[in-house]
């Protein structure tokens, strides 16, 4: 997709990204809500189950939804620096396009109908995320189940005889499973590591003279340094329930940041004061804030004018956090996630 910014963001907002985009015809209105949910629900299987990513799946409201189509559904992730990204969408469109631009079908009954149709998409912003909610300031922290090299092997001391020999072994036991590299160039075993560490590869196997003798090896998490001594004859067992423990302890450490960065605003004063905070540096108080809206599109329109704070979604799990809207104190109909 090639598109016109004005002002381009690297993964989040290029003028030229990919797209994974679906779009399928139904015959009832029925079909099509249901194959939009289906894949809502795909899109946030995918973020937390591949990617350690957790995310808050809702409906956009009418300000902030597809033009012309009948719901928007979104799901919603929370970025280290406490700003929200919209990480994927469903439409359903309806028949609204389909009468406008006369797409019909024959139905079981012999009579012409216009179609229901919806829309789902997610692009390479989703690289963003991932560098956004895991990574660090040694670099990238890839979640296990999409990093181009899962295990790098570093061999110690490797000129000395029969290290380099025992990676490569290690190497071809581990391949069959697990994507892995040896890291056999001529840098120091410190500059390795760092490599590693910025290409966030997600353990990292050591192997040295002292560790044949001994018959073990020493593996290392890329997400919190943790270090593990490992009988060379266990080391598959070892690696595989590692990179599932490190796929839990992401996905479990993003989404403590989202919940600790999550607030509650029940007025105008507790609402303003939190984005106000945020603004001036306060990054504690960066991120997502739940309160209620009276579903007037004038009240997201002043917060956004005020704040440069928008609606991100109606969440399905509702709260009634109080009985009034936050902006204008009128009775209140939904909770939403606001944020910047």
């Amino acid at each position: 997709v090639v598109r016109w910014e004005k002002e381009t963001r690297p993964f989040l907002r290029s003028r030229e990204f990919l797209w994974q985009e679906g779009h399928t015809a139904h015959a009832t209105a029925e079909e099509a809500e249901e194959r939009t949910v289906q894949m809502l629900n795909v899109y946030a299987q995918f973020c937390e189950e591949v990617l350690a990513i957790p995310v808050i799946k809702g409906q956009k409201t009418e300000k902030e939804k597809f033009a012309g189509a009948e719901h928007t559904y979104t799901i919603e992730s929370l970025m280290h620096d406490g700003k929200a990204l919209q990480s994927g969408t469903s439409h359903n469109f309806g028949d609204g396009f389909a009468k406008a631009f006369g797409i019909q079908f024959t139905d079981r009954d012999n009579t012409l109908k216009h179609v229901y149709q919806t829309s789902w998409g997610m692009s390479t912003r989703i690289i963003g995320a991932i560098i956004m909610v895991h990574g660090d300031n040694s670099g990238l922290v890839l979640p296990p189940k999409v990093a181009q090299v899962q295990v790098a092997i570093i061999p110690i001391q490797q000129k000395k005889e029969g290290v380099l020999e025992k990676a490569y072994e290690l190497q071809e036991r581990l391949k069959g499973s697990f994507r892995v590299k040896v890291d056999d160039t001529d840098k120091s075993p410190g500059f390795k590591f760092a490599e590693a560490e910025m290409r966030g590869f997600p353990l990292r196997l050591e192997i040295g003279p002292k560790d044949i003798e001994a018959g073990k090896c020493v593996l290392c998490r890329r997400d919190n340094g943790e270090k593990t001594e490992v009988a060379l004859d266990e080391v598959e067992e070892a690696v595989a329930r590692l990179l599932d423990t490190i796929h839990h302890d992401m996905l479990e450490k993003a989404r403590k940041h989202r919940d600790a960065h999550t607030f509650v605003a029940r007025n105008m004063e507790e609402f303003e004061g939190l984005f106000a905070a945020a603004a001036q540096g306060d990054w504690q108080k960066a991120g997502f804030v739940k309160a209620m809206w009276c579903g007037e599109q004038a009240c997201e329109e002043k917060i956004k004018e005020k704040l440069s704070v928008t609606s991100r979604c109606i969440p399905f799990e509702q709260e009634q956090l109080a009985e009034t809207c936050v902006c204008c104190g009128k009775p209140a109909k939904k909770m939403v996630y606001w944020g910047r």
